[in-house]
């Protein structure tokens, strides 16, 4: 690489560790942390969100901030010390799927979100490298919608095939601390870097004011924690499928991966039930489960033409939160389509329920305000083509619950139906829209 006058110093050395990294890809590279210096710090702090929870210290951004390059010179000295004590991480909890259980998160103090960003940039510059493109949670320039794509187009390619769709039980909170150290040591050896991630792996967890430590896992809510889970997965699952279960296919065979939601798409049966019985070994021997209930092999096939003239079914499976199913398209073609998964659509509408009732007392520029922002995320990230009906029966739901709840502040201010379309000329709400950037 030609560095260019007045190129970004941060992006140069990157690009440093990426060419080093992809002239020795199968060397353990022992010498990183020396990019880690007063600029890389400044600049993985511009990359931390400053609006994040606070950890067990309490401090926030703004703290950190009033007395920043002192703070980060001496973060940095303590770090290559080898003198930084990780701090545990505060527990919290977040609803999971829909809303009967919940998901746990590991919050990091401020000053360690700072560090694990910047330990994070050297990882993704490394394994940048060496990741295969059936992997895209957590990745620069790739996004959910880029998997889903992949996954339409591979099996249209196809013209379908069977569909093996892997769940992990509890995959964050499963992985063993020695394996994960293990499989990053193949690659990255630097003392001071294996030493933090050490550091985190032991940093234990703090809740209700009580400490305990954490023998598997990786916090969720830790912004080294999903390099981490990828690097893993990518040793578990991605180069064990590419290296020696697609050279072993008699038929197509791809996979697309996201974090640790993954489809194995086969264009024959016997390769799909082949590697589906061998899958679970795989998983044990790294210490992780595959759940023998949640994951599903799928016949994904064209529907055949029924023969009495009945309308012909086909199996369906749902990824990232929409399902895919076959259509007929307006000239007559199979096609595969999207749709709002059940369980999402569900957990949106009650999440909007939540909303009103939550802010009915608010002023109804404000309560307009919050439903429009939910409803435009929700469409950016569910507005895709073929999903129009379900983006439709969002709005119509978001209405409902918005006049039901605003019917119910008092006696007085009753909201009868005629008088809420009178409300919507002036708070309308945004409408259902696909948006462009999406693929078809």
């Amino acid at each position: 690489m030609t560095e260019r006058s007045g190129s970004d110093p941060i992006s140069t050395k990157r690009q440093r560790i990426a060419d080093l990294a992809a002239r020795m890809p199968e060397t353990p590279l022992t010498t990183l942390a020396h990019h880690i210096d007063h600029a890389w710090l400044k600049e993985a702090y511009r990359q931390t969100r400053k609006s994040g929870a606070t950890g067990v210290d309490g401090q926030t951004a703004a703290d950190y901030a009033a007395d920043l390059d002192a703070n980060l010179a001496d973060l940095l000295e303590r770090a290559k010390s080898g003198r930084y004590r990780a701090p545990p991480v505060r527990r919290t909890y977040i609803p999971k799927g829909d809303g009967s259980k919940v998901r746990p998160l590991g919050i990091p103090t401020f000053e360690d979100k700072v560090l694990q960003r910047a330990v994070a940039m050297v990882l993704e510059s490394v394994y940048e490298q060496d990741f295969y493109d059936c992997s895209y949670g957590f990745r620069p320039g790739r996004s959910a919608h880029d998997a889903l794509h992949a996954t339409r187009e591979a099996l249209m390619a196809m013209g379908g095939g069977w569909v093996l769709s892997l769940d992990i039980s509890s995959y964050y909170d499963s992985i063993d601390h020695r394996l994960l150290q293990d499989v990053v040591r193949q690659r990255v050896r630097d003392g001071v870097l294996t030493r933090l991630i050490g550091k985190w792996l032991k940093a234990g967890v703090m809740e209700d004011g009580q400490w305990r430590s954490a023998d598997a896992g990786t916090p969720q809510g830790g912004i080294v924690s999903p390099a981490l889970a990828n690097v893993f997965l990518h040793e578990v699952l991605d180069s064990w499928f590419e290296e020696t279960v697609t050279p072993r296919m008699h038929g197509r065979a791809q996979l697309v991966r996201y974090a640790d939601d993954a489809v194995l798409l086969f264009e024959r049966e016997d390769d799909a039930r082949r590697v589906l019985r061998v899958i679970y070994d795989r998983f044990a021997k790294y210490g992780l489960t595959v759940h023998p209930e949640k994951t599903r092999l799928v016949k994904f096939t064209r529907p055949p033409r029924a023969a009495d003239g009945s309308k012909p079914h086909s199996g369906t499976f749902d990824l990232l939160g929409f399902t895919h199913y076959w259509r007929r398209s307006r000239r007559g073609n199979w096609i595969i389509d999207r749709k709002t998964a059940k369980d999402r659509y569900a957990r949106t509408l009650k999440a909007l329920n939540q909303c009103c009732r939550a802010n009915r007392h608010r002023p109804v520029r404000e309560q307009w305000r919050t439903l429009c922002r939910k409803l435009e995320g929700h469409y950016r990230y569910f507005g895709v083509p073929g999903n129009r009906r379900q983006l439709s029966a969002v709005w119509s739901a978001t209405h409902r619950r918005w006049c039901y709840w605003l019917n119910r502040r008092s006696q007085r201010g009753r909201m009868p139906w005629d008088r809420f379309h009178q409300l919507l000329e002036r708070y309308p709400l945004p409408p259902p829209r696909l948006l462009a950037r999406h693929r078809a």
